[in-house]
């Protein structure tokens, strides 16, 4: 868990441009595998941005689709209400064709959409005419690295040029999404992970007896952010906290989906940032969960309110470190975000290039 891929059982993963720094998280390993150009496509799964943010940190194409519409059947469910499953690629092309073979209804996932499943690679095409993109005020926050707002502001000139309309919206409850967020996330954790004990579910590490063997299959396989968010989930649904923290989240939740609901009364797609710096140093923000978790403040209220987001390369920084922009599209509109996503792909070379594994990327 976390957004930097640092706390896996398996030990840091390295982003593939410099490899002093993260690959995002918490599907970093997904990403960089990808960047690398060690794997053609790999799979991501996204509960508060761990498609989007990684993609956006190693110069890679990744989908959240909307909630339901990709089967979870196989995944460590880690907060069942937002999890869901995408495709990370090395261009929209792929990221279409591999979402036309996973999507659609699972019986073994009471959850996964029964809804048509259209053909997406038909959503390949150069044209964003008339479409309106909304750009809300709330996701250009103080304090985003400038080569970052830089560089999708000059998306946004380019969409202009193509022909699509941007339209200023406001997404006001924004702010307390992240709020929201660390207790609703942290305490379906907490509920679906007593379920790992080593011997009906999770990997199993010996023990002298039952409750040995349960601790010390716990203490291996959760690292630190994995038991933090245990234990902030355990003291929000305990007596007395209850209404006070997850039923008031739960309401926020409810906000925020309105929010995008209004919003897309007036525009066909949202443009944001996917993260409001280019990725960091490993360690950097080891001492620090809070800013790391203020990471996540462009992508956490999509999945609050289950809707479909996918992260593009837009640009590089002057330190050759790679930057994602953000489309947001309406519940089982994945279409529009990746024609949107196809058409700025197809006027740039982003896509292209490819790190210098073991040398200087700057």
């Amino acid at each position: 868990m976390g957004g930097s891929t640092e706390n896996s059982a398996y030990h840091p993963t390295c982003n593939p441009w410099n490899t002093e720094c993260v690959p995002g998280g918490s599907s970093g390993g997904s990403a960089a595998s990808v960047a690398a150009g060690t794997a053609i496509w790999s799979l991501g799964s996204d509960t508060g941005g761990s498609i989007r943010q990684p993609a956006s940190f190693c110069g890679v194409v990744g989908l959240k689709p909307t909630y339901g519409r990709v089967s979870r059947y196989g995944l460590v469910a880690y907060g069942s209400s937002l999890d869901q499953i995408g495709p990370v690629t090395r261009d929209v092309t792929d990221c279409a064709n591999i979402l036309n073979i996973i999507a659609g209804h699972d019986d073994m996932d009471s959850t996964s959409s029964a809804a048509e499943v259209p053909d997406f690679t038909k959503a390949l095409v150069e044209d964003v005419k008339g479409l309106k993109i909304g750009l809300p005020k709330e996701y250009f926050v103080k304090g985003m690295d400038p080569e970052v707002e830089k560089a999708i502001r000059t998306a946004i000139e380019k969409y202009k040029e193509m022909g699509a309309e941007i339209v200023e919206i406001s997404l006001p409850h924004t702010d307390y999404a992240i709020s929201a967020y660390y207790l609703i996330a942290p305490a379906e954790a907490a509920t679906n992970l007593q379920r790992y004990d080593g011997v009906s579910y999770g990997e199993r590490v010996e023990g002298e007896d039952l409750v040995a063997m349960m601790t010390n299959t716990r203490t291996e396989k959760f690292g630190e952010e994995v038991k933090r968010r245990i234990v902030i989930g355990n003291y929000a649904l305990s007596a007395g906290y209850y209404d006070a923290y997850y039923l008031k989240a739960m309401k926020v939740r409810t906000l925020v989906a309105e929010d995008y609901a209004k919003a897309f009364e007036q525009v066909d797609v949202i443009l944001a940032p996917v993260a409001p710096t280019t990725a960091f140093k490993i360690g950097e923000m080891a001492g620090d969960p809070l800013q790391m978790y203020l990471q996540d403040a462009c992508t956490v209220p999509l999945n609050l309110a289950g809707l479909p987001g996918i992260s593009i390369p837009c640009g590089m920084s002057s330190k050759g470190m790679p930057i994602g922009m953000q489309l947001i599209g309406k519940a089982l509109d994945e279409e529009t975000i990746i024609r949107a996503a196809y058409t700025y792909e197809q006027s740039q070379e982003y896509h292209t290039k490819m790190p210098q594994l073991g040398g200087n990327n700057e």
